[in-house]
């Protein structure tokens, strides 16, 4: 069977584990109709718009 030839740290684990587990930031796109910044393929929250057409009505 396998053996590892030396003890590996906890450290030097966890920067090797830690690379995978990173969280990416999401993907923002301007609105079409208002230009605020939304989630893509998204219903817009500041006026309620998808695709150039109104959706819900927002206050």
């Amino acid at each position: 069977m396998a053996v590892p030839k030396g003890r590996v740290s906890k450290s030097k684990r966890d920067k090797r584990k830690a690379q995978s587990w990173k969280i990416a930031t999401p993907t923002l796109v301007a609105c079409s109709k208002c230009g605020e910044l939304m989630m893509p393929h998204k219903v817009c929250k500041a006026c309620g718009s998808y695709n150039k057409k109104v959706v819900l009505d927002v206050e």
